[in-house]
Protein backbone atom coordinates (compact mmCIF):
# COMPACT_ATOMS: atom_id res chain seq x y z
CA UNK A 1 0.00 0.00 0.00
CA UNK A 2 1.23 3.34 -0.45
CA UNK A 3 2.11 5.92 1.86
CA UNK A 4 -0.82 7.90 0.88
CA UNK A 5 -3.01 9.61 4.02
CA UNK A 6 -7.10 10.48 3.60
CA UNK A 7 -8.76 13.19 4.91
CA UNK A 8 -9.13 12.24 8.29
CA UNK A 9 -5.76 11.02 8.85
CA UNK A 10 -5.85 7.04 8.12
CA UNK A 11 -3.72 5.54 5.57
CA UNK A 12 -5.70 3.74 2.53
CA UNK A 13 -5.83 0.23 4.44
CA UNK A 14 -7.23 1.34 7.92
CA UNK A 15 -10.62 1.07 9.55
CA UNK A 16 -12.31 3.97 10.82
CA UNK A 17 -12.38 4.04 14.92
CA UNK A 18 -15.06 1.22 15.59
CA UNK A 19 -16.92 0.86 18.56
CA UNK A 20 -19.56 -2.22 19.48
CA UNK A 21 -21.14 -1.96 22.61
CA UNK A 22 -23.46 -4.72 23.39
CA UNK A 23 -26.45 -4.71 25.15
CA UNK A 24 -27.24 -1.13 24.33
CA UNK A 25 -31.16 -2.09 24.93
CA UNK A 26 -32.29 -2.98 27.97
CA UNK A 27 -35.63 -4.47 25.98
CA UNK A 28 -34.25 -6.61 23.00
CA UNK A 29 -33.09 -10.18 23.28
CA UNK A 30 -29.54 -9.34 21.54
CA UNK A 31 -28.57 -5.52 21.08
CA UNK A 32 -25.54 -3.74 19.85
CA UNK A 33 -25.04 -0.04 18.91
CA UNK A 34 -22.22 -0.21 16.52
CA UNK A 35 -20.12 3.00 15.39
CA UNK A 36 -17.81 3.13 11.92
CA UNK A 37 -16.48 6.28 12.80
CA UNK A 38 -19.34 8.77 12.67
CA UNK A 39 -21.73 6.35 11.31
CA UNK A 40 -23.79 4.83 13.88
CA UNK A 41 -26.41 1.79 13.80
CA UNK A 42 -28.46 0.67 16.15
CA UNK A 43 -29.41 -3.21 16.05
CA UNK A 44 -31.75 -5.02 18.19
CA UNK A 45 -32.39 -8.92 17.95
CA UNK A 46 -35.89 -10.09 18.78
CA UNK A 47 -36.60 -13.43 19.49
CA UNK A 48 -39.79 -15.38 18.97
CA UNK A 49 -40.65 -19.14 19.66
CA UNK A 50 -42.67 -19.92 16.44
CA UNK A 51 -41.93 -19.33 12.57
CA UNK A 52 -43.52 -17.92 9.48
CA UNK A 53 -46.31 -20.20 8.57
CA UNK A 54 -44.87 -21.25 5.01
CA UNK A 55 -41.71 -22.95 7.80
CA UNK A 56 -43.98 -24.45 10.16
CA UNK A 57 -43.42 -28.60 10.94
CA UNK A 58 -40.28 -28.36 9.26
CA UNK A 59 -37.78 -28.33 12.21
CA UNK A 60 -36.19 -25.08 10.93
CA UNK A 61 -36.08 -21.44 12.10
CA UNK A 62 -35.95 -18.33 10.41
CA UNK A 63 -33.79 -14.75 10.63
CA UNK A 64 -34.45 -12.10 9.06
CA UNK A 65 -33.71 -8.18 9.05
CA UNK A 66 -35.00 -4.67 8.58
CA UNK A 67 -33.27 -1.54 7.51
CA UNK A 68 -34.05 1.93 8.28
CA UNK A 69 -32.72 5.18 8.86
CA UNK A 70 -34.02 8.19 10.98
CA UNK A 71 -34.88 11.61 8.95
CA UNK A 72 -31.71 12.86 10.83
CA UNK A 73 -29.48 10.54 10.08
CA UNK A 74 -28.13 12.67 7.10
CA UNK A 75 -27.20 16.49 7.12
CA UNK A 76 -30.74 17.01 5.97
CA UNK A 77 -34.11 15.83 7.02
CA UNK A 78 -36.07 12.84 5.16
CA UNK A 79 -39.52 11.85 5.69
CA UNK A 80 -40.16 8.64 7.52
CA UNK A 81 -40.92 5.66 4.53
CA UNK A 82 -44.25 4.97 6.73
CA UNK A 83 -45.63 8.39 6.36
CA UNK A 84 -44.59 7.60 2.65
CA UNK A 85 -47.03 4.62 2.40
CA UNK A 86 -44.11 2.74 1.14
CA UNK A 87 -40.60 1.51 1.54
CA UNK A 88 -37.87 2.71 -0.92
CA UNK A 89 -36.32 0.30 -3.36
CA UNK A 90 -32.94 0.84 -1.35
CA UNK A 91 -34.71 0.01 1.96
CA UNK A 92 -35.96 -3.63 0.65
CA UNK A 93 -32.41 -3.87 -0.76
CA UNK A 94 -30.00 -3.63 2.22
CA UNK A 95 -32.63 -5.64 4.06
CA UNK A 96 -32.47 -8.54 2.09
CA UNK A 97 -28.46 -8.11 2.25
CA UNK A 98 -28.31 -8.11 5.76
CA UNK A 99 -30.58 -11.12 6.26
CA UNK A 100 -28.82 -13.27 3.34
CA UNK A 101 -25.58 -12.09 5.22
CA UNK A 102 -26.38 -13.58 8.56
CA UNK A 103 -28.33 -16.50 7.08
CA UNK A 104 -25.16 -17.49 5.49
CA UNK A 105 -23.32 -18.61 9.03
CA UNK A 106 -26.59 -19.70 10.94
CA UNK A 107 -27.58 -23.87 11.07
CA UNK A 108 -31.21 -22.79 10.75
CA UNK A 109 -32.06 -26.53 11.73
CA UNK A 110 -29.79 -26.05 15.04
CA UNK A 111 -32.04 -23.05 15.76
CA UNK A 112 -35.28 -24.68 15.73
CA UNK A 113 -38.50 -23.55 15.01
CA UNK A 114 -37.89 -19.79 16.12
CA UNK A 115 -37.53 -16.94 14.08
CA UNK A 116 -35.27 -13.71 14.88
CA UNK A 117 -35.85 -10.40 13.45
CA UNK A 118 -32.84 -8.22 13.48
CA UNK A 119 -33.75 -4.62 13.10
CA UNK A 120 -31.11 -2.07 11.88
CA UNK A 121 -31.65 1.14 12.57
CA UNK A 122 -29.14 4.42 11.14
CA UNK A 123 -29.24 6.83 13.96
CA UNK A 124 -25.79 8.70 11.66
CA UNK A 125 -25.02 8.41 8.38
CA UNK A 126 -21.37 9.01 7.16
CA UNK A 127 -21.13 6.00 5.00
CA UNK A 128 -20.85 2.59 4.98
CA UNK A 129 -24.44 2.08 6.69
CA UNK A 130 -25.39 -1.24 5.52
CA UNK A 131 -21.45 -2.80 6.17
CA UNK A 132 -21.84 -1.18 10.21
CA UNK A 133 -25.69 -2.96 10.01
CA UNK A 134 -24.34 -6.40 9.20
CA UNK A 135 -21.35 -6.03 11.43
CA UNK A 136 -23.21 -4.98 14.40
CA UNK A 137 -26.19 -7.30 13.28
CA UNK A 138 -24.16 -10.45 13.99
CA UNK A 139 -23.35 -9.39 17.69
CA UNK A 140 -27.09 -8.66 18.33
CA UNK A 141 -28.13 -12.38 16.41
CA UNK A 142 -25.79 -14.21 19.15
CA UNK A 143 -27.08 -12.76 21.87
CA UNK A 144 -30.69 -13.58 21.22
CA UNK A 145 -29.83 -17.20 20.10
CA UNK A 146 -27.74 -16.96 23.76
CA UNK A 147 -31.27 -15.51 25.20
CA UNK A 148 -33.06 -18.43 23.73
CA UNK A 149 -30.41 -21.17 24.76
CA UNK A 150 -31.43 -19.71 27.89
CA UNK A 151 -34.91 -19.84 27.65
CA UNK A 152 -34.50 -23.46 26.15
CA UNK A 153 -36.01 -22.58 23.14
CA UNK A 154 -32.75 -24.09 21.70
CA UNK A 155 -30.92 -26.75 22.85
CA UNK A 156 -27.70 -26.26 24.88
CA UNK A 157 -25.29 -27.63 22.80
CA UNK A 158 -26.82 -27.33 19.46
CA UNK A 159 -24.30 -24.73 17.51
CA UNK A 160 -27.06 -22.53 15.67
CA UNK A 161 -23.65 -20.14 14.84
CA UNK A 162 -21.27 -21.81 13.16
CA UNK A 163 -19.06 -19.01 11.75
CA UNK A 164 -18.89 -15.21 11.97
CA UNK A 165 -19.56 -12.63 9.49
CA UNK A 166 -19.04 -9.22 9.04
CA UNK A 167 -19.04 -6.92 6.25
CA UNK A 168 -16.98 -3.63 5.28
CA UNK A 169 -16.73 -0.76 2.12
CA UNK A 170 -13.48 -0.58 0.18
CA UNK A 171 -13.36 1.46 -3.73
CA UNK A 172 -10.66 3.35 -5.57
CA UNK A 173 -9.99 6.60 -5.24
CA UNK A 174 -8.10 8.74 -7.70
CA UNK A 175 -6.64 5.91 -8.96
CA UNK A 176 -5.91 4.38 -5.56
CA UNK A 177 -7.49 1.61 -3.52
CA UNK A 178 -9.01 2.46 -0.06
CA UNK A 179 -10.45 0.74 2.52
CA UNK A 180 -13.66 1.77 4.73
CA UNK A 181 -15.29 5.01 2.68
CA UNK A 182 -16.44 7.76 4.54
CA UNK A 183 -19.06 9.95 2.61
CA UNK A 184 -16.52 12.12 1.18
CA UNK A 185 -15.05 9.48 -0.15
CA UNK A 186 -17.96 7.48 -0.93
CA UNK A 187 -19.50 10.35 -2.96
CA UNK A 188 -15.94 10.97 -5.19
CA UNK A 189 -14.86 6.92 -5.28
CA UNK A 190 -14.57 5.58 -9.16
CA UNK A 191 -15.25 2.14 -8.03
CA UNK A 192 -17.33 1.52 -5.08
CA UNK A 193 -17.79 -2.13 -3.51
CA UNK A 194 -19.35 -3.66 -0.06
CA UNK A 195 -17.34 -6.54 0.59
CA UNK A 196 -19.63 -8.75 3.00
CA UNK A 197 -17.37 -11.71 4.48
CA UNK A 198 -17.30 -14.58 6.95
CA UNK A 199 -14.90 -15.02 10.01
CA UNK A 200 -13.44 -18.05 7.75
CA UNK A 201 -12.92 -15.57 4.99
CA UNK A 202 -15.48 -16.53 2.60
CA UNK A 203 -17.48 -14.33 0.67
CA UNK A 204 -21.19 -13.81 1.14
CA UNK A 205 -21.75 -11.18 -1.07
CA UNK A 206 -19.64 -8.87 -3.33
CA UNK A 207 -21.48 -5.43 -4.70
CA UNK A 208 -19.34 -3.59 -6.90
CA UNK A 209 -19.96 -0.82 -9.23
CA UNK A 210 -17.93 1.52 -11.24
CA UNK A 211 -19.20 4.92 -10.98
CA UNK A 212 -16.74 6.66 -13.38
CA UNK A 213 -13.88 4.97 -15.04
CA UNK A 214 -14.04 0.34 -15.31
CA UNK A 215 -11.97 -1.03 -13.37
CA UNK A 216 -9.48 -4.03 -14.43
CA UNK A 217 -8.69 -7.40 -12.44
CA UNK A 218 -5.90 -6.04 -10.53
CA UNK A 219 -7.41 -3.63 -9.15
CA UNK A 220 -10.40 -5.81 -8.16
CA UNK A 221 -7.74 -8.01 -6.58
CA UNK A 222 -7.08 -5.07 -4.89
CA UNK A 223 -9.85 -4.38 -3.25
CA UNK A 224 -10.89 -8.12 -2.44
CA UNK A 225 -7.97 -8.16 -0.24
CA UNK A 226 -8.74 -4.91 1.15
CA UNK A 227 -12.07 -6.19 2.37
CA UNK A 228 -11.06 -9.24 3.32
CA UNK A 229 -8.19 -8.15 5.58
CA UNK A 230 -11.05 -5.12 6.78
CA UNK A 231 -13.34 -8.09 7.98
CA UNK A 232 -10.58 -9.90 9.59
CA UNK A 233 -10.10 -6.60 12.08
CA UNK A 234 -14.02 -6.04 12.10
CA UNK A 235 -14.25 -10.13 13.36
CA UNK A 236 -11.60 -9.17 16.11
CA UNK A 237 -13.67 -6.13 17.27
CA UNK A 238 -16.84 -8.67 17.23
CA UNK A 239 -15.23 -11.19 19.38
CA UNK A 240 -14.27 -8.60 21.70
CA UNK A 241 -17.70 -7.26 22.32
CA UNK A 242 -18.56 -10.89 23.01
CA UNK A 243 -16.06 -11.75 25.08
CA UNK A 244 -17.35 -12.57 28.88
CA UNK A 245 -16.92 -10.01 31.11
CA UNK A 246 -14.17 -10.02 33.42
CA UNK A 247 -15.55 -11.16 37.11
Amino acid sequence: MTDITRADGRTVDQLRPITIERGWSAQAEGSALISFGNTKVLCTASFTNGVPRWLAGKGKGWVTAEYAMLPRATNERNDRESVKGRIGGRTHEISRLIGRALRAVVDTKALGENTIVIDCDVLQADGGTRTAAITGAYVALADAIEWGRGRKFIGQKAQVLFDSVSAVSVGIIDGEPMLDLAYVEDVRAETDMNVVVTGRGLFVEVQGTAEGAPFDKRELDALLELGVNGCAQLREHQQAALAPAAS
